[in-house]
């Protein structure tokens, strides 16, 4: 069994890969948002470890999954910080205003 981190950019590229065959370099970081340089050194080190093959044809690369047998390990974390806005309510003021605008 390969333990592959939850979160990560191998994760996404192997659900990715588990989903939809076949699939080219281009397709595939379209898919995830990332830059191609950036998917095809997570590949490489994919590759590296035995997991994906890249099959070059032509001018596109194919990307094909070589084993299956995943492990997805840790917990699940957010790809963004997402700021929550903090709303004050300030206490609302009474009808009678002696202000020059109301005089």
């Amino acid at each position: 069994m390969i333990e592959i981190v939850k979160g990560t950019l191998d994760e996404r590229i192997i659900r990715l890969l588990q989903e939809q065959y076949p699939i080219t370099l281009g397709e595939l970081s379209k898919k995830l948002g990332v830059s191609e340089r950036t998917t095809r050194a997570a590949l490489l080190k994919l590759q590296s470890r035995r997991i994906v093959e890249l099959e070059p044809l032509h001018d596109t690369v194919f990307i094909r999954l070589i084993r299956f047998d995943f492990v997805f390990v840790g917990r699940r974390t957010q790809y963004k910080f997402i700021k929550k806005k903090r709303v004050r309510h300030e206490p609302e003021e009474e009808e009678g205003n002696d202000d020059i605008m109301y005089g």
